[in-house]
């Protein structure tokens, strides 16, 4: 049996941090989220999580709480203390002059700007600093954050739902509604953590949806136990993929406030109307189809900061991100209905011809959402 250098009692402070890092989800991107607790004699003194980019960070809440209590406490916190000036000063610098004499972090930092600089620095001032408690639970907050500085790309969650025989729609392209008020209030969870929602030109025109977060919807949801209210929430960005520039510029989206990002392979001169939404163009290259080129879209999304991105479109941009392995999770949410030969498909994929080609995913959770089935998985 390995022997853990972390004590019960480190664990129960870390886990404390980490709950307290879940209460920034709705609000901290393009930051990650991190929580942070002091402790002094065994009592906690102070405790913080960031809020929102700009704010104080997760340390400097925690120390502001505990004063001058922090000297010689120990300071636990979900992620690598920064070391650079951003929007807000370094928190390792804050970490020092407050006199704390042992720093226990859950993980390293993957942003290359702090990258276990943060360790370095609190060491080289004689701070005993150690790494690695609840490391995995610590990673789950931030997996967007964390894909993006390793990749340059966002994380991308593909939301679906169909009824049992795999359908999507009507052959008439009637959808709504396939699921039921359950399954769709717990959409709106899913989406409140997502940075970004992206969906295609067909779907828009097709049912002109708002791609908001409902946030009266989003407090019956499982995921809500966060003490903001709607003008705290972050709404997610809407991304409209429209290649030959089809958008009417008078759909529901463009009358909600927030940022919409309309992507296309040409420019369009009319987005100098005044919106109630704050709207921009985003030009990408095509791909051997003629299509929005999706490699270098999520790159291009990655350099505006967007960790977490959730597709919610039809059977033919959701085929595209499973046959090109650009998803990293997806969420299935199945009705108990049956909707026929003739309706449409859940997913555009090639004609496979062989059980050896063809694409297999992992399931890692089925619940009972109301009347319905949800899935959530990874590629294999």
């Amino acid at each position: 049996m390995a022997f853990s250098k972390f004590s019960k009692k480190d664990h129960y402070y870390m886990s404390r941090a980490i709950e307290l890092a879940r209460k920034g989800r709705f609000t901290t991107s393009p930051n990650p989220n991190v929580g942070s607790v002091i402790v002094n004699n065994d009592q906690i003194v102070g405790e913080g999580y960031h809020f929102k980019a700009g704010n104080p960070h997760a340390e400097v809440h925690a120390l502001c709480m505990a004063k001058l209590n922090a000297k010689g406490a120990t300071c636990y916190v979900t992620l690598e203390p920064c070391t650079h000036f951003g929007r807000t000063p370094p928190c390792s610098t804050a970490l020092i002059k407050s006199g704390v004499k042992r720093v226990v972090i859950a993980m390293i930092d993957p942003n290359p700007k702090v990258a276990g600089k943060g360790v370095s620095i609190l060491q080289s001032a004689n701070i005993d600093v150690e790494v690695g408690l609840l490391e995995k639970e610590a990673n789950q907050l931030n997996r967007g954050f964390i894909k993006r500085m390793k990749t340059s790309r966002p994380r991308v969650t593909v939301k679906l739902a169909s009824s049992l025989d795999g359908k999507t729609a009507l052959a008439n392209g009637q959808s709504k509604w396939i699921t039921g008020p359950e399954a769709r209030i717990d959409v709106q969870g899913f989406r409140a953590i997502q940075s970004a929602i992206l969906t295609s030109i067909n779907t828009v025109l097709a049912d002109d949806p708002s791609l908001n977060v409902r946030f009266d919807e989003l407090q019956q949801s499982e995921q809500f136990h966060q003490e903001i209210n709607a003008s705290q929430l972050r709404q997610p960005i809407r991304i409209i993929l429209d290649a030959k520039n089809r958008l009417t510029l008078n759909e529901k989206l463009f009358s909600i406030s927030g940022r919409v990002i309309i992507i296309s392979l040409s420019s369009r001169d009319d987005l100098t109307q005044s919106f109630v939404a704050e709207v921009e163009q985003l030009i990408v290259k095509a791909d051997e189809n003629q299509r929005i080129d999706l490699k270098s879209l999520l790159l291009k999304l990655g350099k505006l900061e967007i960790n977490d991105l959730l597709i919610e479109s039809g059977s033919v941009l959701s085929g595209q991100f499973f046959e090109k392995s650009l998803f990293d999770e997806f969420i299935l949410y199945q009705a108990p209905k049956l909707m026929g030969n003739d309706a449409r498909n859940l997913v555009n994929l090639p004609l496979y011809s062989k059980m050896s080609d063809i694409m297999a995913l992992s399931i890692i959770d089925v619940r009972i959402v109301g009347d319905d089935i949800r899935i959530i998985g990874y590629g294999v």
